[in-house]
């Protein structure tokens, strides 16, 4: 019985043991497993690991380049990109946001608007804490940060005093700023749509602004680090840098005071004449270069106007009436079939070719030299004065002053006028261009004609670039065009004579004290809205002082009171003519002694 007993107990244990060690070897294998895998972790997958928590940190920022500014001829700013930032926020981490108490030990980090709590929590507490500092609503922003993701832009282009403001709240990781900029121009609708505009993008889409895009356009750069819970950069995580290079700087010719006394002189004479608009263009008669361009539209640079309109100074074309004769007499003198000094008898009206052509008022038959023809701006005069001046000839000299192509200054959106073909012209057409109806100019082109005559027959290429330069300080100067002489010095010279005697024609009108004038009027009959000959072009070109010239303006009228460009126009040119000579400080003219005979 007992022998029974022991070999139960045996059994009893032997059992017992072999359970003991299965679970013994269960709790090795499992052991083994636990530290196979902390092997593999550390040894073999712990640079995956590293490298995958170390990207998570990592983040490469760009560093947007600085536009350049656009100056004038003095280094006044006209334009120019400031610091802004764009407010960005983090939504996921916004609503699992919850402010913290402010008490004596937490006040460095905690949160809460003008001394109460926040009353709160998640993305609602971020917008309450924000609204202030963006001037925001706080629903709107809370509803911003309500939406998935990890990014979303609150607001932009804030000031720095701004975004400082915003660090101060103690939402880092969950707000933070990005560098940007704001193009701001300096003088509103002094330039307007000349300067035009940028997109949002910051590239130039319309005036200077996109004709420079390429110069004033920086490179941008970028930095990679790593950071911090709270969106700081890591110290001693940077690991690339590169820096951002600043756009150029273009410098124009304009000068801005001047710009700016035409752009008023203009704005009161539409005002003041009931004028539809008015232009106006002030060139330096040695160099070419543009000092003011003009005209009457309220336009403010920048503007979403500004960026969808082109300058009026340089996309409107017109017939130049009158003024057009300077061509066409320069043309008579050129070839030799003229001499300023030709008697001339001439009535009020003629017929050729069965066209009959009149003068803008009657009178009877006029003795009158080619000077007096001009001084006078007889049609019947240069039609007859004209005879024996080929349709070859009437073009080439048209062509030659610049009449039909483009100025050259490659601004956005200028047109360059109407001048056909000899070919095309009626019988009508072919002497009306003599007086200048038949084509059509802007007022550049205009200018450059009578800056030419001044220039003693040199067309100089017109300029507004002076020059671009880096923000290392290196400059370089926009490259001279190349100068053509259009009629002999000696034709030049006579011209300016009898343009002379035509400004003092006009000298009850238009004068400046002291200084002596060149210059010719027009009125031409255009097109109207009617689609008839029902609007007016009044225009006056003038070259200041005729016994020194300096400056060629031309001012344009469409549809004034008082209809005749010397009676409207040319008070106006006068008025930015006086302004020129005091600003410049330009001396006064010598009495004039040679003035050619307009009568016989």
């Amino acid at each position: 019985m007992k022998t029974i007993q022991r070999i139960v107990r045996f059994a009893k244990v032997k059992t017992f043991a072999f359970k003991c060690i299965a679970v013994g070897a269960a709790l090795a294998l499992v052991a083994t497993a636990c530290l196979a895998q902390l092997a593999s972790t550390q040894l073999i997958g712990g640079r995956q690991t590293a490298q995958a928590a170390t990207a998570s940190r990592t983040l490469t920022v760009t560093l947007t380049a600085k536009r350049g500014r656009i100056l004038d001829a003095n280094g006044t700013v006209l334009a120019q990109s400031v610091e802004r930032y764009t407010i960005v926020a983090n939504p996921e981490a916004a609503q699992e946001f919850t402010p913290i108490t402010c008490n004596d030990t937490t006040r460095d980090y905690c949160h809460e608007i003008d001394g109460k709590p926040v009353g709160a929590t998640g993305a609602a507490a971020v917008g309450r804490l924000l609204a202030k500092a963006l001037d925001m609503n706080a629903m709107e922003l809370g509803a911003k940060m309500s939406g998935t993701g990890q990014y979303v832009i609150l607001k932009k282009d804030v000031t720095p005093q701004v975004k400082r403001s915003i660090a101060a709240l103690n939402l880092g990781g969950i707000v933070w700023g990005e560098l940007s900029s704001e193009r701001l121009y300096a003088d509103g609708d002094v330039m307007g749509a000349l300067l035009g505009g940028v997109n949002a993008e910051g590239v130039g889409v319309a005036g200077i602004e996109q004709m420079e895009n390429e110069a004033l356009t920086g490179t941008d750069g970028h930095q990679t680090y790593q950071r911090g819970n709270g969106g700081e950069e890591i110290p001693g995580t940077m690991t690339e840098s590169v820096a951002a290079k600043d756009g150029e700087d273009v410098t124009l010719t304009i000068d801005r005071d001047v710009q700016w006394y035409v752009k008023k002189v203009l704005k009161d004479a539409k005002s003041k004449y009931g004028a539809t608009w008015a232009i106006a263009v002030v060139q330096d008669v040695s160099s070419g270069e543009i000092l003011a361009l003009a005209d009457s539209d309220e336009v403010k640079a920048g503007s979403d106007e500004a960026k969808m309109s082109v300058s009026r100074a340089v996309s409107e074309t017109f017939e130049p009436g009158s003024v057009g004769k300077v061509i066409s007499m320069s043309g008579y003198l050129q070839t030799g079939l003229h001499k300023m000094t030709d008697q001339l008898t001439v009535p009020d009206h003629t017929t050729q070719n069965g066209q009959t052509f009149k003068d803008s008022f009657e009178h009877g038959s006029e003795r009158w030299t080619l000077a007096g023809i001009l001084q006078n701006s007889s049609n019947v005069g240069m039609v007859l004065a004209g005879l024996n001046y080929t349709d070859e000839q009437r073009y080439e000299y048209l062509t030659k002053f610049g009449i039909g192509q483009a100025t050259g200054l490659h601004l956005p959106g200028e047109s360059t006028g109407v001048l056909t073909s000899p070919s095309s012209w009626d019988l009508r057409t072919r002497n009306t261009v003599l007086f200048g109806q038949g084509y059509t100019v802007n007022a550049l082109q205009l200018n450059n004609v009578v800056a030419t005559i001044a220039n003693k027959g040199v067309k100089q290429q017109q300029s507004i670039i002076k020059s671009t330069s880096s923000t290392a300080g290196s400059s370089d100067a926009t490259a001279q065009g190349k100068a053509t002489r259009v009629v002999d010095e000696k034709v030049a010279a006579d011209m300016m004579n009898g343009m002379e005697s035509v400004a003092e024609g006009y000298s009850k009108f238009v004068k400046v004290d002291g200084y002596r004038m060149a210059a010719k009027s027009g009125t031409a009959e255009v097109q109207g809205a009617d689609g008839k000959l029902s609007s007016i072009i009044s225009d006056y070109s003038v070259v200041i002082p005729a016994d020194n010239p300096r400056y060629a303006v031309t001012v344009v009228l469409k549809d004034p009171n008082g209809v005749f460009g010397g009676l409207t126009a040319g008070p106006v040119s006068a008025q930015i003519c006086e302004f020129l000579m005091q600003k410049y400080e330009v001396p006064v003219s010598s009495p004039r002694k040679d003035a050619i005979p307009v009568t016989w």
